[in-house]
């Protein structure tokens, strides 16, 4: 099984980038090149533990939904995200942040298995882990450069 851990070192409170990290708006933001819409669920605002949403998004030419699950929540340390229904055979997204002073580091553990056997584990080699890995480091730019602007307030509010 795949496995991409990102560090993302951020000049800002964890209190911000736990809110950015688990905001629909932001994620919407983040993710506009594939046309990403929350269609059932929590479809904005800040999601919380037990609560899902589906989104539906185009990638590798394929329009597809995936409804994904917060399973675990330490508010502002920690929150888990799985795959519930969708294309992979499984997903599980850890989120981490710690506080350093000034900078916070917010870690990405992202786990995920695709279907179809060995040619799923072919495709992951050769094209899906690159793909998912910069998805990722998009979405922690995006992250970063809210967190370290005032643009946090456009999606949170203040606090």
């Amino acid at each position: 099984m795949p496995k991409i851990v990102l560090k993302t070192e951020i000049h800002s409170t964890i209190e911000i980038c736990f809110d950015l990290s688990r905001s629909i708006d932001l994620h919407k933001i983040s993710t506009a090149h594939t046309n990403e819409e929350a269609i059932d669920g929590k479809t904005s605002g800040l999601i919380g533990l037990n609560e899902t949403v589906t989104w539906q998004a185009t990638h590798f030419g394929i329009k597809q939904k995936l409804t994904s699950k917060i399973t675990a929540f330490k508010q502002p340390n920690y929150f888990v995200d799985e795959q519930i229904k969708g294309i992979f055979k499984s997903f599980y997204h850890e989120h981490k942040f710690e506080q350093f002073g000034e900078k916070a580091i917010m870690t990405d553990s992202f786990e995920f298995e695709s279907p179809f056997g060995w040619i799923g584990k072919i495709f992951n080699h050769v094209i899906l882990t690159n793909y998912m890995k910069t998805l990722l480091i998009n979405r922690n730019n995006v992250i970063k450069d809210f967190a370290e602007t005032e643009k946090w307030k456009s999606v949170l509010d203040e606090k």
